[in-house]
């Protein structure tokens, strides 16, 4: 490469701090990607499949958390060596465009999830579900590795957070959207509603809830085009990829071994596999643990996903209130026990009972209001309870990075965030293995979200022997 060539790059990469297309592109491909989360692994489908394809919300979340730790292990085996490799791989989009093209195609066949029987079996689903995810976090280390290049160093910032914001917001519009156009009409009287599910969907056949799945493709492939005609790609390395593999695992190698070195930023990091998992797997299984206690429906888990992907924004500046009361230490732990104390509660909740110890007969009370949903107070404090866990829970992502640059020293910082990136995709079967074996014990939903609280503990415990994190004073 020349020195004007070099210089050219250099300057690529640095950036005036802008936001240009690229920047936008690369923001608008995670906006569309995050949607199926939301939309299929926790509000609306997976409920779905736990409970009417499979008819049993305990066995239900039994099957799907045994399915969801198969994917960990996978990605456990994988998505590091690709982490650490991205370097030498060289251009990214054609990798990126191979996992898209499978991807919406196993995102749109969710469709055929009949509850007859006559479509997708519930292990097909699953095979499905757990392919999609393996693919998704391929495509999170790929994207992530073109964020410098779309939005140079100075605008990186710009363009995480707008990909977050897009991401809540898309999905927020999908919900609403869902909700408007297929679950309220036939269930309230409301000028601005449609009298039937538009396009002849058929409630009785579970079609509201499986047009998700066409929804989660549709929105995936239109918002990833930009990403592929505006994000700059990272150049040609002339490294062979099975040597570009190998050498990764080398790199992968010495992160670890940096990190080895540092005791309090190794404790920080195995603490926050136990905590991050635990945070996971509250969010994943919200909605299957909703419909089998609860007992609610699709459209309550629509309006309860609309609420709370709305209300989490705010955890974003919970997380900059307490780093600057607390230090990032002190808040991440504020946050643990916030989220613990709300798994607890919520393990207290039925339509019947309140906090464990408060009887509610429905049919004794007035209804809080006369709505389609959430009419009873036992409702309303589980969503209140889910709340707090959605600000909190988003709060920590937030804290953890701020807490991590603070006991790593700032020539290691890229090792550091390097194993910090790894780890969260490695140990992403923690959570899932906890639950299933829970469940399966106990034969109950309360009995597998309680072992949850094993993971926030040994997390919130593990901060205790890490130096450092604390506020900052001047």
């Amino acid at each position: 490469m020349s020195t004007v060539e070099a210089a050219g790059s250099a300057a690529e990469v640095m950036g005036d701090g802008r936001l240009r297309r690229g920047g936008v592109a690369w923001a608008l491909f995670e906006g569309a990607r995050n949607p199926y989360v939301i939309l299929i692994t926790i509000y609306i489908f997976m409920p779905y499949v736990a409970g009417v394809m499979i008819g049993d919300p305990v066995r239900g979340q039994e099957i799907i958390s045994r399915w969801s730790q198969y994917a960990g292990w996978l990605v456990m085996a994988t998505a590091p060596l690709l982490g650490a490799s991205i370097d030498q791989l060289g251009p990214r989009k054609k990798w990126l465009a191979l996992i898209v093209a499978l991807m919406v195609p196993m995102m749109a066949a969710l469709w055929w999830a009949r509850p007859e029987g006559d479509g997708l079996s519930v292990t097909t689903v699953m095979i499905l579900v757990t392919a999609i995810g393996l693919l998704f976090a391929f495509s999170e280390v790929l994207h992530n590795s073109l964020l410098i290049r779309a939005a140079g160093l100075t605008g990186a910032h710009k363009a995480s957070g707008l990909a977050l914001a897009l991401g809540n917001l898309t999905a927020v519009i999908a919900l609403a959207f869902t909700a408007w156009a297929f679950a309220l009409p036939g269930k309230v009287d409301w000028g601005f509603v449609p009298h039937a599910p538009l396009f002849g969907l058929d409630p009785a056949a579970h079609e509201p809830e499986r047009v998700v799945a066409l929804m989660a493709a549709a929105i995936f492939a239109l918002g990833a085009l930009p990403l592929f005609l505006f994000t700059p790609d990272a150049p040609r390395t002339g490294v062979p990829t099975l040597a570009a593999f190998r050498n990764g695992a080398v790199q992968l190698v010495r992160m670890v071994a940096t990190v080895r070195r540092y005791k309090d930023a190794a404790i920080y990091l195995v603490s926050r596999m136990f905590y991050v998992d635990g945070m996971n797997a509250i969010l994943i299984y919200a909605g299957l643990y909703a419909i089998g206690v609860m007992k609610w429906g699709a459209l309550e888990m629509l309006i309860y996903g609309i609420i709370l992907s709305i209300l989490a924004v705010i955890g974003g500046f919970v997380a900059r209130w307490l780093d600057s009361g607390l230090g990032p230490k002190g808040a991440v732990r504020v946050e643990i026990f916030m989220s613990l104390l709300g798994i607890i509660a919520m393990l207290g909740m039925a339509p019947d009972r309140i906090l464990y110890f408060w009887a509610y007969d429905p049919a004794a009370h007035a209804p809080m209001w006369n709505g389609p949903v959430f009419r009873t107070l036992p409702e309303w404090i589980f969503i209140l309870i889910g709340f707090s866990n959605a600000v909190f829970i988003t709060a920590q992502y937030a804290s953890s990075r701020t807490m991590l640059t603070r006991v790593t020293p700032p020539d290691q910082t890229g090792a550091f965030f390097g194993v910090y990136a790894l780890s969260g995709v490695a140990t992403g079967w923690l959570g899932p293995m906890m639950v299933n074996w829970g469940t399966k014990l106990t034969q109950s939903q309360q009995g597998g979200f309680a072992t949850v609280t094993l993971l926030l503990l040994i997390g919130f415990v593990g901060l205790l022997f890490v130096r450092g994190g604390g506020r900052q004073i001047g």
